[in-house]
This record gives C-alpha cells, structure tokens and sequence, in this order.
C-alpha cells in the first residue's frame, strides 16, 4: 500500500496496512533543531526519514497577490489589526450598521495566483496531499471585531455578524472553486481550520455555534465533496459538544484532537465517535511530549493507536511542534506509528 494510499484508506474509515503518520509543521525555530539532530538538509529529507505520510499544501499563505502589496485579511491603510491578537478590537468593533460592513474594501479572490502552490503538488510524490485555502472564516471574523465584541453582537447586533461573516466566507468559497478548479487530482483532501474550543469548552455555546457557524461549515465541507476531496477539519481546543454536528456536515477526518482538553481524550472521543469518524493527532503536545520520554511516548502511540485505531492518523495533538518537544521524542513517535 503506497503512503497516499494509505491515507485515504484511513480517512475512509476502514483499515489500512497500518495506522498513518503525519509529524505536523513544526514551528520556524523548531526546524535547525530537528535537522542537525537527524542529518538533513531540509524539510522534505527529514520528513521522508521519519516515514511521514501526508503533506500539507496550503495555498493561502503563499498566493495573495494584492497590487499595493496589502495582506488577505490585513485590508486597513495602516494594517490596523494584523497579528494584534483576537482579543483586539477590530475595525467592527463598534460597528451597528450592515452598511458599513458593506463598504469595507473586502479581499479579493482574483488576486489569488496558485502556480507555486500547483508546482508543489505536481512534484510531492507517493504522499496524501491535503490542500485548499485555510478558510479560518471564525478566526477572520473574531479578528475583524474582537473576541468580546464579536460574541456579544451575536446577541445585540447578529445581522452585522451575519454580514462579516458572509463577506469572509464568500471570499474563500471563490477561492476553493478557484483553486479546485486548477488543482484537479492533484489534491487527495480539503484540509482547513477553525479553532473552535477553549482548554475547556466551545468558545460560544451550541445554539450560537448553530446559528452563526454551522451554516457556512457546511457550505465548506460539502464544496470539498463536490470535488471528489475527503475533508478534514483542523480545531484545538475542546469540541466534543460539537464533534456530532461536524460529522453530520460530512467531516470524513478530525484534527488534532487536544489530548488535555475536556472529553478529548482518546477514551472519550473513541467511545462517542469511533466508526463514524477518522482522527488524526492525539499524541499531547501541551505535556508528553515535551516532558516525556522516548519510551514514555511509544507507550502512549501504542495506547492511542490501539483506543483510536485503525482510522488513525498518528500526529501530535497540535502540529505546530515548538523547540521544546525533543527530536528524539518525535522519532520515537514516528518510529512507533510505523508499527
């Protein structure tokens, strides 16, 4: 069974030659670290070292080519609420007029240019390529307000919400058909991202979740089936209240899965939702893997994968691996999802 193979097999929910293994994307100042620790020179070498099985080909970063320069979501003259934090306040954050939200100068998918995101998918190999835009539409709108005022005018204000959130989630629906259109096969799954849980709990309760979230999930999920991609949802945090809802919306694959976070532990997401769902993650990033050791961590890939398995992805429960997890510890996770 080739690596893309058995990926598909996996997010298919049925049994593959074994369960799959994706390291994540280690942060920037994680990356020298691993490669002196291994011998390698780059990226993909040291991913093909440890046997990892998927890549993640995000257009949204790389291919926004604004005329004057400005980011995707970064539309103020000054760049006013770039990288501020989502509980700055955003340029709605007074905002009570839908008029308003309409004369803001809204990103534009014709300035998306995919030719390198294309190239890199072309040459990726026998590896699952998990692609399409971020579409992080929750995150863009609670910037756009600010957390606090973005929640509260989901009560005061809702069709002001309903505004912004139509303009981001349009946005990146054009995009996707775009980029869909151009990437063909070449992409394997439709891999995008909205943290949705806190330590603890969902950020908003189910009935905002319903309202001012789900309608727009779906449109996002269903336009990933309609291109023939499986779908997989990225959100940290604790979402086991809204784990049901996104499988009824048709998410093939979920992504992380926060080990520490509240009724996301792998006893607890195996016996609500295994069979119905693939996973991908649960190997804690917040503890284990920074504190613990080798042998420490093949014990635990073992325990995942024999709770979650066989429709298992085994990753780190966030992908962003900083500088503290060990290279050591990552190949004794690598070397045990092998098995």
């Amino acid at each position: 069974m080739t690596r893309r193979e058995r990926i598909k097999t996996i997010f298919s929910g049925k049994a593959a030659d074994r369960c799959g293994f994706w390291m994540g994307n280690p942060h920037a100042d994680t990356w020298p670290i691993y490669f002196k620790y291994f011998g390698v020179p780059d990226e993909e070498s040291l991913r093909r070292k440890l046997g990892d099985d998927l890549r993640w080909i995000c257009p949204q970063w790389t291919s926004y080519r604004h005329p004057e320069g400005r980011g995707m979501f970064d539309m103020s003259p000054k760049g006013l609420f770039t990288n501020r934090g989502h509980g700055a306040a955003g340029p709605f954050a007074e905002c009570e007029d839908v008029a308003e939200v309409e004369r803001f100068d809204w990103p534009n998918p014709e300035f998306m240019d995919y030719r390198e995101t294309i190239e890199v998918l072309r040459n990726a190999g026998d590896v699952y390529r998990a692609s399409g835009m971020w579409c992080c539409f929750y995150h863009n709108v609670m910037d756009l307000f600010g957390m606090e005022s973005y929640f509260i005018k989901m009560f005061t204000h809702p069709e002001v919400v309903d505004a912004v959130t139509r303009h981001v989630c349009e946005f990146y629906l054009a995009c996707n058909e775009r980029f869909f259109k151009e990437a063909g096969d070449l992409v394997d799954g439709f891999f995008f991202g909205n943290d949705f849980g806190t330590q603890l709990d969902l950020f908003v309760a189910p009935d905002q979740f319903d309202r001012f979230i789900m309608p727009w999930f779906r449109r996002f999920t269903e336009q990933g089936h309609r291109y023939g991609y499986q779908v997989i949802l990225h959100s940290c945090g604790a979402i086991h209240k809204c784990v049901d809802r996104l499988i009824d919306s048709g998410v093939d694959a979920l992504h992380p899965l926060q080990a520490l976070a509240a009724a996301m532990d792998a006893e607890s997401l195996a016996r609500d939702f295994k069979g119905k769902i693939a996973f991908m993650g649960g190997i804690d990033t917040q503890d284990l893997l920074v504190r613990g050791t080798p042998a420490q961590i093949r014990a635990e890939v073992r325990r995942v994968k024999r709770i979650l398995g066989p429709a298992l992805v085994v990753s780190p429960s966030h992908e962003a691996l900083l500088p503290n997890v060990s290279p050591e510890n990552v190949e004794a996770m690598a070397d045990e999802a092998a098995k």
